[in-house]
C-alpha cells in the first residue's frame, strides 16, 4: 500500500508559477513511476507528466511541455512538478499517481492516488 499526500496548489495569476509536491509513505517508493494527472469542472481526468522510477525518465502532455517539469527525490520519497507560464487552462484539480513497474500515462493503470490539490490559474 502506498498513502500520496499532494501539496502547493493555490490561486495564482496567469503567467506565474507553482510548485506541487507529493510526498510517499508505505512501500517502497523508488519502486514506482510516478505521475501528474489533471482533472478540471465536467472534464476527464488528463494525463499530466510522468516520471520513471530512477528519475531519467520523463514524459509531459504536448499541452504543459517546456512549461512543467517534473522530479523526484527517493532519498525523501517525494515527487514534484513545478509549473511555469501557467495559464487558465492548466485550471484544475492535481492528482499525485504512482504507478508499480513502468511508467504510464493511462489513468486506468495507476495503482495508487492521492486526494488531489486544486491550481486556479486566474486571467
Amino acid at each position: 500500500q502506498v498513502q500520496l499526500v499532494e501539496s502547493g496548489g493555490g490561486l495564482v495569476q496567469a503567467g506565474g508559477s507553482l510548485s506541487l509536491s507529493c510526498a510517499a509513505s508505505g512501500r517502497s517508493f523508488s519502486n514506482y513511476a510516478m505521475d501528474w494527472f489533471r482533472q478540471a469542472p465536467g472534464k476527464e481526468r488528463e494525463f499530466v507528466a510522468a516520471i520513471s522510477w530512477t528519475g531519467g525518465g520523463r514524459y509531459y502532455a504536448d499541452s504543459v511541455k517546456g512549461r512543467f517539469t517534473i522530479s523526484r527525490d527517493n532519498a525523501r520519497n517525494t515527487v514534484y512538478l513545478q509549473m511555469n507560464s501557467l495559464k487558465p487552462e492548466d485550471t484544475a484539480v492535481y492528482y499525485c499517481a504512482a504507478a508499480r513497474g513502468y511508467v504510464t500515462v493511462v489513468a486506468a493503470d495507476i495503482d495508487y492516488w492521492g486526494q488531489g490539490t486544486q491550481v486556479t490559474v486566474s486571467s
